[in-house]
């Protein structure tokens, strides 16, 4: 009733479905295994006072770790409320109402969300076949006027790496902030020596979005960061974050994460090996993914599987109470997106999978059953 116009008008961003506990959970991209040991001790060692006072206002113990994470220094790390603040404190930073602000498409949902929220209009590139940059992305940004844009990178939802090279090109050419969001990078290949980090002391429009609720098992803690020009993140800082943005226990337990490297490592190493593992046997079943370097694979249901949809397959699963993404969108109607499990819950989504298509093969009429699935979200 006494909402401004444009937000009455938004449609807001949509978070997945939250799954009763006992399900397997595979829709939100979480990491599959707990979080560091030594995150965990920190909690206990959260004494009255840091709860009765106020934290530290620019979060220094925890940028601090940070910088020496990445080989930087501390005035090149701010620290947010997970990633999806620093995309709002960097849009209210650096971009004027009204003015476009630069997308690829598909992509990440909250980009426009924000966007809309700010009342600007999105300068949106498609991404080719071949989920990559098209060559004049930053001049159609450009053209437009768009004072900042947001990459994803590992892209999601396909899972596909932009190389470092074209990024840089886009960095070096678009004459707005370009924001790199960086939540998969940690699950990056190794051996593709894939590091976007040295960008930011070539090119002072970069900032690059990290996040501890992937690589760090930490969703529920809601800590990211960001790195970037010290002059880029100065007015961040002292300005647009709130005041004390950061609560002490995300600031102790994000900093002892991060300094647990050995076992974030681990975890990414076996997300990886189960990605490889679950991508073979996706393709086996008639439901091939495309390549990814996240921790989820987007796994596309051909015609071939007489009849049956993407639709269909996520209908079924959530029946047996086992939970995936499907996106009623264009280019992933007929894909489901899911995230890396641990080996039993790989399994158990892949028995089930085959039960589904092999019923749908018996059954050619069975997605006539489901005119109604569940919400894509």
């Amino acid at each position: 009733m006494f909402e401004r116009d444009h937000i009455r008008e938004i449609e807001g961003y949509v978070p997945s479905v939250q799954p009763a506990a006992g399900a397997i959970k595979l829709n939100t991209n979480e990491n599959p295994y707990p979080p560091s040991p030594r995150a965990m001790a920190a909690l206990g060692t959260i004494r009255p006072e840091m709860l009765q006072r106020y934290p530290d206002p620019l979060s220094e113990a925890f940028r601090q770790v940070a910088a020496r994470t990445h080989g930087l220094t501390m005035d090149q790390v701010v620290a947010t409320n997970a990633g999806d603040e620093l995309l709002k404190l960097a849009l209210t930073t650096f971009a004027d109402p009204g003015r476009p602000v630069g997308v690829v498409s598909p992509s990440y949902g909250l980009y426009s969300v924000l966007a809309a929220l700010h009342q600007a209009p999105l300068s949106e590139v498609a991404l080719t076949e071949a989920w990559q940059l098209p060559e004049r992305t930053a001049e159609r940004w450009n053209e437009d006027r768009a004072q900042i844009a947001f990459l994803t990178n590992p892209h999601a939802p396909s899972g596909t790496l932009i190389p470092a090279k074209a990024i840089e090109r886009l960095a070096a050419t678009f004459q707005g902030v370009l924001v790199i969001d960086e939540a998969y990078v940690d699950f990056v290949d190794p051996a593709l020596n894939h590091d976007a980090t040295p960008l930011i002391s070539r090119y002072p429009n970069v900032l690059l979005l990290r996040t501890m609720s992937k690589a760090y098992s930490l969703a529920g803690l809601r800590l990211g960061y960001g790195l970037g020009d010290p002059a880029l993140l100065e007015p961040i800082l002292a300005k647009t974050k709130d005041s004390y943005n950061i609560d002490a226990v995300a600031q102790l337990v994000g900093a002892a994460a991060l300094q647990d490297s050995a076992y974030a490592l681990a975890t990414w190493e076996m997300v990886g090996r189960e990605r490889t593992r679950l991508a073979h046997a996706l393709s086996d079943i008639g439901l091939p993914p495309l390549p990814s370097q996240t921790n989820f694979l987007l796994a596309t249901s051909f015609p071939s599987n007489r009849g049956i949809t993407a639709r269909d397959v996520y209908a079924e699963l959530v029946e047996r109470n086992i939970y995936v993404r499907w996106f009623d969108t264009p280019r992933l109607r007929d894909k489901l997106r899911i995230t890396i499990g641990t080996p039993d819950e790989n399994d158990a989504l892949l028995i089930a999978l085959r039960e589904i298509l092999h019923q749908t093969a018996n059954h050619p009429a069975m997605s006539e059953a489901h005119p109604a699935s569940a919400s894509p979200h």
